[in-house]
């Protein structure tokens, strides 16, 4: 079984049948997805899935895509030598309930080595030993936290390694998200610059409960922000939302970085928008600088500390909920795409 969605809209979706092979093929793993997470950085890589390929790691038919998502899986057969049988593993699946990957072995743990993902980051194609010792709570957070602490991680790092732009403040659109959230933590925890989460009037309450930001401020009062030098990090993807951000700051917007959407549905054009020029930041280019600066081992055990002392932290404000089934899995994959999730519960699912 494949969750699919139609890449034109990414509101429709289908579930194809498909069945998993009983004995690999030569140079291939056999996986059973345990378990799997989606949260709005998902629907960040659907809308997103074909100026950054996204739809390129696991193709499907033509006019539809099938979603990345942060899952464990067990190795049902495997023809690839030290890729063991009933091993699990960690790493990005499709969201489906089995995946077949051409394997090689490397680094501690293994890669996705089909020709098609060649052109893709290492850490999209890459399969991490599942560690004995989590918990299946701390598994969910996990599978919830990873991938987007390390974009918010490493989006926090690349703000410091350009002084910050020169700003005071950074801005934070969507600030209820967990990608948000991710990085207003980062922001608070090298204490470099102040944090201000912009979010809808609905969730200001759970914000400021978090305590992550400096201060929290609806959409409505964007107009009332005090215009000091600040950078803007993007998660929300609303075209009138950020326009409104640079025609505040102006000049005093020394930086606008865009991350996430999920404000998808009023994507519109910013040509002509006041201040700098919004840049996409991609994670996997500053994951790559840090790798040739500090070498990969050390930045991974910067990351892996980072991403535990926020997935304790989680704690106070995100539950996990659990759920199995088809149903459950396009259920909440549609109060995504709709933006009504709660965002004090974190979704772990199988099918």
């Amino acid at each position: 079984m494949h969750l699919e969605i139609d890449r034109t809209d990414i509101t429709k979706t289908r579930l194809v049948e498909t069945v998993a092979p009983t004995s690999a093929a030569p140079g291939t793993v056999v996986l059973r997805l345990e378990k799997f997470a989606l949260t709005s950085n998902n629907i960040s890589y659907a809308l997103s899935g074909d100026f950054l390929d996204y739809w390129g790691f696991f193709p499907a038919e033509a006019g539809w895509g099938r979603l990345p998502a942060m899952g464990f899986s067990v190795v049902t057969s495997s023809a690839v030598p030290g890729i063991e049988e009933g091993s699990r593993w960690f790493g990005f699946h499709p969201v489906a309930d089995h995946h077949v990957v051409e394997a090689i072995v490397k680094s501690g743990g293994f890669f996705d080595n089909a020709a098609h993902r060649e052109k893709h980051a290492p850490a999209y194609r890459q399969f991490d030993p599942a560690d004995p010792s989590r918990s299946d709570e701390d598994e969910s957070y996990y599978l919830l936290l990873r991938g987007l602490f390390i974009t918010s991680h490493l989006c926090e790092d690349f703000l410091r390694d350009n002084a910050m732009f020169g700003a005071a403040q950074v801005l934070i659109t969507s600030a209820s998200s967990k990608t948000s959230l991710a990085l207003a933590h980062e922001v608070r925890v090298n204490g470099v610059a102040r944090s201000v989460g912009l979010t809808s009037p609905s969730n200001i309450e759970f914000v400021r409960n978090t305590g992550l930001y400096d201060e929290v401020v609806a959409y409505d009062d964007i107009e009332t922000l005090e215009q000091v030098p600040s950078v803007v990090v993007d998660m929300a993807g609303s075209a009138g939302i950020l326009r409104r951000i640079h025609s505040r700051f102006g000049d005093q917007l020394k930086h606008s970085c865009r991350v996430g959407a999920t404000h998808w549905e009023d994507s519109g054009s910013l040509d002509g928008i006041d201040g700098p020029t919004p840049a996409f930041f991609f994670a996997p280019g500053q994951l790559v600088k840090r790798g040739k600066e500090w070498g990969r081992e050390a930045l991974y055990e910067r990351m892996e500390s980072a991403l535990s002392a926020f997935s304790t932290d989680a704690r106070r404000w995100m539950t996990v909920q659990e759920s199995h089934g088809a149903d459950a899995v396009v259920d909440v994959y549609a109060q995504l795409v709709s933006g009504s999730i709660d965002p004090a519960v974190g979704h772990v699912l199988s099918f």
